[in-house]
């Protein structure tokens, strides 16, 4: 448990303190899409970078289990802060998304569930 909290911790930090910068900076410049899509191969590095860390910070943790909790966590707070920010409803906050750049960010929660697994220590 502490090394999925470890990991979802790092990698929502990181997408909550980018969020304010696509949001603000990035999406007036080149629109959401473009911005969502600019935000995703950041994001990828801190995934591959977390998942180092937690496998090697805690050695005897299942890694399978680690992504899965880590991506439970996640979705459960991205839908708990879409609720709250936008006052959509939880399915609208997990499937209301652009085509396109909805199914990057789709395969980068896939990775981000999958990474601890696929990453050595």
């Amino acid at each position: 448990m502490k090394a999925a909290a470890s990991y979802f911790a790092i990698v929502f930090g990181t997408g909550f303190l980018l969020g304010p910068l696509r949001v603000l900076w990035l999406v007036p410049r080149v629109g959401v899409r473009t911005a969502e899509l600019i935000e995703i191969p950041f994001m990828l590095v801190v995934i591959l970078w977390a998942a180092r860390f937690s496998n090697r910070r805690y050695p005897a943790a299942s890694r399978v289990l680690t992504g899965v909790l880590a991506l439970a966590m996640l979705l459960a707070a991205e839908v708990v802060l879409g609720v709250a920010l936008t006052g959509a409803s939880p399915i609208q906050v997990l499937f209301d998304r652009d085509p396109i750049s909805g199914t990057a960010y789709y395969a980068s929660l896939a990775v981000f569930g999958a990474m601890p697994w696929l990453v050595r220590k």
